[in-house]
């Protein structure tokens, strides 16, 4: 039996596939390759089907074929930003999407759903750190379609026996540490990439607001290397497999670290300045999000390894350097 990753081409996805791969896994990514990768499947060692995660047809077929017994869901959109602007894409994209897969499982019978999920579903905090008894009030499209689909997933487990986890991550970071799988995103938005873009000169960075109630008046961000994050899933999914139940669990770090403090770590370990520009507030953006992990650390046994930002910045450091048009560069 085999585990499809939808979006498996992606930063998160292939980290994820590289993971279970080394742990003996059989594994079939699932890619429209809109925001993935090829070069990104080859070096996780997986096989590439093709397709769009809105053709459950398609998906199914997949899952047949391959003799699936798991999904691990990570194909969406995902810039806050744009969601605000797109709001009709990001329901159809993330929504509808997810629904076409759980649809496909459906027709199956695959009872085990791992999902992609998101701090933003919290939207803005009333305390912190956030664990996973927070109100989930998200302030933006994208944390909006997130949600949507973890209060769907009861009942598909009520009709279909689909027993599933939602993994809600805070700030996705660095890169695989052996340095063959990085964050590659076209157009890039996330601060500790494009940090280090403008480090190397290669291109402008600007700090969405500067007048928050912190500290240094940036925002504050819970920063969880990319590598945690993939352990985090092998756990689940062990988890569902023994006859666990449904869960929820946050993933970070638990430590809040400003705009101003990652620029920091990328000028210490890079040794260069990082320029930028100071900007209005992002639409969307709330001032704190950092998280609570205890809840997976003592049922699922998880031990992040990155949790330095320092360590976080240098993987993603050499990563980034090494690789200066991205994947491109195969």
């Amino acid at each position: 039996m085999s585990i499809l990753v939808t979006g498996g081409a992606g930063y998160i996805g292939s980290h994820t596939v590289k993971a279970l791969r080394a742990d003996g896994r059989d594994v079939v990514i699932y890619d429209n390759l809109s925001a993935g990768h090829r070069a990104a499947a080859r070096h996780a060692g997986a096989p590439l089907e093709e397709g769009d995660i809105r053709d459950w047809s398609r998906v199914s077929d997949v899952i047949r074929a391959h003799g699936v017994d798991a999904v691990m869901h990570f194909a969406a959109w995902l810039s806050v930003g744009d969601s605000v602007k797109d709001p009709i894409g990001y329901y159809e994209n993330n929504v509808g999407g997810a629904l076409s897969v759980l649809r496909a499982m459906a027709e199956t019978g695959v009872k085990h759903f791992i999902f992609s999920s998101t701090a933003a579903t919290f939207g803005n905090p009333v305390e912190t750190p956030i664990t996973e008894s927070h109100p989930q009030r998200p302030i933006n499209a994208y944390g909006e379609t997130k949600l949507a689909v973890e209060r769907a997933l009861p009942h598909f487990e009520i009709a279909y026996g689909i027993k599933a986890t939602a993994l809600r991550y805070f700030n996705a970071a660095g890169a695989d540490p052996d340095g063959a799988l990085g964050e590659d995103h076209h157009p890039e938005t996330h601060m500790l990439p494009r940090a280090i873009d403008a480090a190397l000169g290669r291109d402008s960075l600007s700090i969405f607001g500067t007048d928050y109630d912190t500290p240094d008046g940036t925002c504050l961000r819970d920063y969880v290397h990319v590598s945690d994050l993939a352990s985090a899933h092998v756990l689940a999914l062990d988890a569902l497999r023994r006859g666990g139940p449904s869960n929820a669990f946050n993933l970070g770090n638990g430590t809040p670290i400003s705009v101003r403090q990652v620029l920091d770590s990328v000028g210490r370990v890079t040794g260069r300045t990082v320029p930028f520009t100071e900007g209005p507030r992002r639409a969307g953006d709330p001032a704190v999000l950092f998280a609570s992990s205890d809840k997976i650390k003592r049922e699922l046994g998880w031990k992040p390894r990155f949790e330095a930002l320092d360590v976080i910045v240098e993987t993603a450091w050499r990563w980034r350097d090494k690789h200066a048009r991205g994947y491109r560069e195969g």
